[in-house]
């Protein structure tokens, strides 16, 4: 036992040294090379002199980063997320002028703008060192990862008490890959970009596809999956007349209303009320313990101050230089792709111009170093319940397509954080069952307005006989990283006029993908068929016939091309005429139009089920947010010890009640039931069934090919 803790102190120890040297050797090539730093005084000195120099130099720096830094950044929390990440240069270039000071004789100088270049490269070579050295030594990175879990572990008995000091039940990490259809993780796993996916298909986990509701989009799904209710979200963004204000389930203030209607209607506070970790989501959960909630990022205050994840991670200055090269390489990344999409002549295409390269680059390294730094922090301290959303794909695959070598290269950089994840868990406190799932998946499609030259609104606008602009508009993604930018900022993440549209005549036309919603602000409550053709005769019928347009929904009737109409509340009607959109869509269009702030008209776009292509009425030609192809069909993959889920879920609700009753099997009920509720509601967990994986329902690695 000595001798093992003796070898383990001896390769720390010699790690240190190696690093140390490695950033002496950094210090004089940086001296050599940069005119305004300098190692030695004007009159020169002798080699050896001058490498003492640097190596004073390179270990006081290195002293001030690891004692200084933390509280540093702990004082910095109140600040910007991505200013903070900015700050990061300037507050390491002044550690750098600091350490040079310390130096004997003062044998160091630099101008502050090189000190900023030079402690930048210091950090990232000595980052860079560090982890190659933890990879050549794997079980030293073990075994450092174990202490840190003991020393947790230990802690936590001795707050519990001798009585519950024994073993823990299981917890559960929930990891969303936002986007990622079902067809989309089975072309991942047997293409070898997923393996860490692979691998756990192949070691026991299942997977299966559930159905989406028709508003196939973040905002209902998971606030249907983390709070059990999707009622009245019809889609992304829609008009309320009662309020007179637009709701966008990516603006903080829409999200907290959201996730307080949910709660109110459910009397439940979410998934993870009792000790759980909402990580980069929409909504809490109901959790304590949050890192980019958008629900909450609208508060002033400390309530705001999701300390944890962003402490986790920017404590260590070589984390943030590393995710700084990263996000300028992605930036570069991006560049690069689009200059190349456009040069081949890709079609579809759509802008991917300023600020798209530093969203994109925020959702693929910003916010997944992030969210996954702190879904590592919560395993460590052994927490029960943690749900974290990766937006990467999903963000990518909107303006690059859901196929193709863009996203592939999301794909396989997203397995290999999950690959870290699991890793991570071997040394937890407690064991931990992971889950994956997604919210919905992408159709692709040329948009509406690159395939018919105008705009859903001035197509409305034409129907109702206003006057049409010369020059088509763009209606931008509402894609979730573009708010959580905003948010990480403490910018507000309003749409100007639009977020409260003024009373008058003019229709008010909202897209969610290949959803698009119209409402009249001047027609109290929800207007009937006759009210709109009344006051517009020939809108319904300039919709209806337009080759773009698969089928609008009006007070309870669904009208198709060539005058089709089917009652939802005559059986059969609208399944017959909805037959192309797949299984459930009248179900879930029957469902919609019983909300209470469902549009006057709803409008879906036209889907060839042979191509899976639908028509996008945002500039995305990857697409969710209605019926039609693959939008609608996400995942869930669970390990063996769970129970199985049952049918495939439909809608995120269903969902929910799966979860929760996993949460229940592992460590008794998570979330305070309303009266009237409990385990009998759920699907059983055993019977002849369970562990039985029927072909179509359930599959495992072999399945899924």
């Amino acid at each position: 036992m000595r001798r093992g803790r003796l070898r383990t102190t001896g390769n720390a120890l010699l790690r240190v040294i190696l690093v140390w040297a490695v950033s002496t050797l950094t210090l004089l090539a940086l001296a050599g090379i940069l005119p305004d730093f300098r190692l030695r005084s004007g009159d020169g000195e002798s080699v050896t002199r001058t490498a003492l120099t640097a190596a004073w130099g390179a270990g006081a720096f290195g002293l001030l980063s690891a004692l200084v830094w933390p509280v540093v950044v702990r004082a910095l929390l109140l600040v910007p997320a991505l200013v903070l990440g900015l700050l990061v240069f300037f507050l390491n270039g002044s550690l750098l002028l600091i350490a040079l000071r310390l130096v004997p004789d003062g044998g160091g100088a630099a101008a502050p703008e090189t000190a900023v270049v030079v402690a930048a490269v210091m950090s990232a070579v000595a980052s860079a060192t560090s982890t190659a050295l933890a990879v050549r030594d794997d079980e030293a990175y073990r075994r450092r990862l174990y202490r840190l879990a003991d020393r947790r572990r230990r802690r936590q008995d001795r707050r519990r008490g001798p009585e519950r000091g024994g073993p823990r039940a299981p917890g559960l990490v929930f990891l969303q890959l936002d986007g990622v259809g079902y067809e989309v993780l089975r072309h991942a796993c047997n293409s070898a970009l997923m393996p860490t996916v692979a691998g756990w298909l192949e070691h026991g986990h299942r997977v299966m596809p559930w159905r989406t509701d028709w508003s196939s989009q973040t905002g209902a799904s998971q606030l249907g999956i983390l709070h059990g209710s999707t009622f009245d979200v019809p889609a992304f963004r829609w008009y309320e007349k009662d309020t007179g204000e637009v709701m966008v389930c990516n603006r903080p203030t829409s999200a907290a209303e959201l996730q307080r209607r949910a709660v109110a209607r459910t009397g439940d506070g979410g998934l993870l009320t009792l000790d759980g970790a909402s990580r980069g989501n929409l909504f809490s959960g109901g959790a304590d313990q949050l890192a980019l909630v958008l629900s909450v990022s609208a508060r002033r205050g400390r309530a705001n101050r999701s300390r944890a994840g962003y402490f986790a991670y920017f404590s260590d200055p070589a984390n943030a230089v590393r995710t700084a090269l990263s996000f300028a390489a992605d930036v570069v990344r991006e560049i690069r792709q689009s200059v190349r999409a456009r040069l081949r002549g890709d079609r579809p295409r759509v802008s991917r111009g300023a600020p798209y390269p530093l969203i994109r680059a925020f959702a693929t390294v910003v916010e997944r170093d992030v969210v996954v730094a702190a879904v590592i922090g919560d395993m460590l301290a052994g927490r029960a319940a943690v749900y974290a959303d990766l937006v990467a794909y999903d963000e990518v695959a909107h303006h690059s397509g859901p196929l193709g070598r863009d996203t592939d290269q999301v794909l396989e950089r997203l397995d290999r954080s999950l690959a870290l994840i699991a890793r991570v868990a071997e040394h937890a406190p407690r064991p931990y069952r992971i889950v994956l799932l997604s919210d919905h998946g992408q159709s692709p499609g040329e948009t509406f307005l690159g395939r018919y030259g105008l705009t859903l609104k001035d197509l409305v606008r034409a129907g109702c006989g206003l006057p049409v602009s010369r020059r088509a508009g763009r209606t931008h993604s509402g894609a979730e990283a573009r708010a959580a930018v905003l948010a990480a900022l403490h910018r507000p993440v309003e749409e100007g006029a639009e977020a409260r549209p003024g009373p008058g005549p003019d229709p008010v036309v909202l897209a969610s993908g290949n959803l698009a919603l119209i409402s009249f602000p001047d027609l109290p409550g929800r207007a009937s068929r006759a009210d709109v053709e009344r006051r517009h005769p020939a809108l319904l019928a300039t919709l209806a016939n337009h080759p773009g347009v698969g089928f609008l929904l009006v007070d309870g009737e669904v009208l198709g091309p060539g005058g089709a109409v089917a009652r939802l509340d005559v059986p059969g009607e609208a399944e017959e005429l909805l037959a192309a959109f797949g299984p459930g869509a009248a179900d879930a269009v029957r469902r919609t139009d019983a909300f209470p702030h469902v549009a006057d008209i709803m409008v879906n776009s036209a889907y060839d089920p042979a191509t899976g292509t639908v028509h996008a009425f945002e500039e995305q030609i990857g697409s969710h947010g209605g019926l039609g192809g693959e939008q609608g069909r996400p995942f869930l993959m669970w390990p063996a010890e769970l129970s199985d889920p049952g049918e495939e879920p439909v809608g995120a609700e269903e969902v929910h009640r799966v979860l929760r009753r996993w949460l229940r099997e592992s460590h008794g009920p998570q979330v305070p039931l309303t009266a009237g509720q409990g385990a009998e509601e759920d699907p059983p967990p055993g019977g002849e069934e369970s562990g039985r994986f029927p072909s179509g329902r359930v599959a495992a690695r072999d399945d899924i090919r």
